[in-house]
């Protein structure tokens, strides 16, 4: 016999609203520090940074190069797990948090960004 203490719960969800990924990968927070540099924390609790100076700086940075202002730069926000900026830049959050897990830095290569 079925149990039917308990109904399943409706899982729709409103028009743009996408359930989120509680993967230990995705990014809890994101802190804007100095020198293109932001502070990390995902879900599981690993934390690190991200050194973006050299992709940002670098001449072949492409969409990248946008982060030089400042303003924008210090726009950074966490959407859906993944650094985000209000132009439309994200950061693979499995990347950063591979190297972050690993040596507690994530700095991505300009070369193979552009």
């Amino acid at each position: 016999m079925r149990d039917q203490s308990a109904p399943e719960e409706n899982r729709t969800f409103a028009l743009g609203e996408f359930p989120v990924s509680r993967a230990p990968w995705r990014v809890a927070a994101v802190e804007v520090r100095e020198d293109f540099v932001l502070a990390v924390r995902f879900l599981d609790g690993v934390e690190g940074m991200v050194d973006l100076s050299a992709l940002v700086l670098s001449p072949s940075a492409g969409v990248f190069a946008d982060l030089r202002d400042g303003s924008i730069f210090a726009a950074a926000r966490v959407e859906s797990g993944a650094v985000t900026w209000p132009n439309g830049l994200d950061l693979a959050p499995d990347a950063m948090y591979r190297a972050i897990d690993q040596t507690g830095t994530f700095r991505p290569n300009p070369e193979r960004a552009a």
